[in-house]
């Protein structure tokens, strides 16, 4: 087992991502982005609706991710889940890929970079 590894965790939002739904998805994430160097990614696939409170609540995420040397990556955005974040200009800074696995990649790439880095 590779102890400098760390798991990624993919997450599925909500098909709506309101005020109501983005706190009870940062409820549950918030124990994964408590980690050391957590890395998360968030398949948006079915998210037909996000409104501020969404993306506020992904602002906070990636935030709370960096301050531990962590990430969040987004994968499969709906047309409009990629429209509302081009509008607020957001998109500009996150990683977004096709698919969570794709996304899930990267990710373990970029930690197993960071590790070596680190160790050397």
């Amino acid at each position: 087992m590779d102890i400098n590894s760390r798991p990624v965790v993919v997450k599925r939002m909500p098909e709506r991502l309101n005020s109501r739904t983005a706190r009870e998805f940062l409820r549950d994430v918030r124990p994964f982005l408590a980690a050391d160097r957590p890395q998360l990614v968030f398949d948006r696939s079915l998210v037909a609706q996000i409104d501020a409170a969404g993306v506020e609540m992904l602002l906070r995420c990636m935030s709370e991710a960096h301050k531990r040397d962590g990430d969040v990556k987004l994968a499969s955005l709906s047309d409009q889940a990629a429209v509302v974040l081009e509008l607020t200009r957001t998109e500009r800074l996150f990683e977004i890929y096709e698919t969570s696995t794709e996304a899930a990649r990267a990710s373990a790439d970029s930690a197993q970079r960071h590790a070596a880095a680190t160790f050397a």
